[in-house]
């Protein structure tokens, strides 16, 4: 079969569906992942077939998130002016890539990869790597958590179930109505039908019970018996590090001079704003100086390298594998990504979870 992986955002949504991506080679498929300019090298690298979509900078795109905070209710704001310059040229691109293929899989950030589904009659399947549009009564939806202070209330089991339910729904209106109306303009523009205006595609996704693939492990979230034949758990998709990395000599000598030592980064988010990733720096080696710590602190940005660190902790600008470092190290200080927590979990290693955004809390 020939599949096109529709995927976008920071590089946290991406690496799963890239992971994702080869395993369904290894099954013998031919796979393109079809994802926003920036990612060629991490698609490409790994040995698949990549096709370009026009989207905005990521790296900005983390930055207006970062600025919404941690309200869910500000994300359409912020969110729908950086897509909407690339919405029409984002899907004709999804549509190309499409064109050809037998199956699509797509992400809620490569939600075109749907639209193109549907207007070429392909089989599409969804992919997810943390609790959205699900529609679960186990747990609440991963945006909104349970209630400040209503914690206990929602312990009762029919109340908890009904919240849990309802959380997913809300969330689901959070998600739709962001995207709703570029959708609106997009299907007016290539004439499409519009789409439905109070639930759109995820309610009929539901309806009609059409595949979402749960990108976790059933032992940390369980399975749902009633919805397992269209939502099955398949576990975490996970990319090992190239075995050609090599570690920074500073970080190598680290490790391998006394005890695993504390690790600290905040994935994708540590490259947006080089003076707050410099101020997180500080205050965390300060921090590990008086608790006699030694430390790695990990940026995108090269502000945490160099100079003006205390003995025994070393920061590194760029990449470092959490595949290879996360088992060498004695507490992962992270900011609570899908894929971060899961490399931790992978490893054994205790985390300590710093939320920036409202999926992280």
């Amino acid at each position: 079969m020939r599949i096109v992986v529709t995927t976008a955002g920071s590089r946290g949504d991406v690496q799963p569906c890239v992971a994702l991506g080869l395993g369904m080679k290894e099954a013998g498929h031919e796979v393109t992942v079809a994802s926003w300019a920036p990612f060629r090298g991490l698609v490409e690298g790994r040995g698949l077939q990549f096709h370009p979509v026009a989207g905005p900078d990521p790296d900005r795109l983390m930055e207006a998130l970062l600025e919404a905070g941690r309200n869910p209710l500000r994300y359409a704001t912020t969110f729908r002016p950086l897509l909407r310059p690339h919405t029409e040229k984002g899907f004709h691109d999804c549509l190309a890539a499409c064109r050809d293929a037998d199956a699509v899989v797509y992400s809620p950030l490569g939600f075109a990869g749907y639209m193109a589904a549907e207007v070429l009659g392909i089989f599409a399947v969804g992919s997810v790597v943390e609790p959205l549009l699900i529609r679960s009564r186990s747990f609440p939806s991963a945006i909104l958590g349970r209630p400040v202070g209503g914690a206990a209330l929602v312990e009762a089991p029919v109340v908890g179930a009904l919240y849990n339910h309802l959380s997913h729904l809300a969330v689901e209106q959070i998600y739709w109505r962001t995207v709703q109306p570029l959708v609106g303009d997009l299907c007016k523009k290539v004439g499409l039908p519009p789409m439905s205006t109070l639930f759109g595609p995820l309610g009929r996704m539901h309806r009609e019970r059409q595949p979402l693939l749960l990108g976790w492990s059933e032992h940390v979230l369980p399975r749902s018996p009633r919805q397992e034949a269209w939502m099955p758990t398949t576990g975490y998709w996970f990319l090992d590090h190239d075995r050609n990395w090599q570690p920074p000599e500073e970080l190598r000598r680290l490790l391998d001079s006394g005890e695993p030592p504390v690790s600290m980064g905040i994935g994708s988010m540590s490259g947006i704003e080089s003076a707050r990733t410099g101020r997180i720096a500080a205050l965390t080696a300060e921090a590990l100086k008086r608790a006699g710590r030694r430390g790695v602190l990990l940026s995108n940005h090269s502000s945490i390298d160099g100079a003006g660190l205390p003995d025994g902790i070393v920061g590194v600008a760029g990449e470092v594998p959490y595949d290879w470092l996360f088992p060498r190290v004695a507490v992962a200080v992270h900011h609570g990504g899908a894929g971060t927590v899961a490399a931790a979990l992978r490893a054994g290693v205790p985390s300590v979870v710093i939320p920036l955004l409202p999926d992280q809390a």
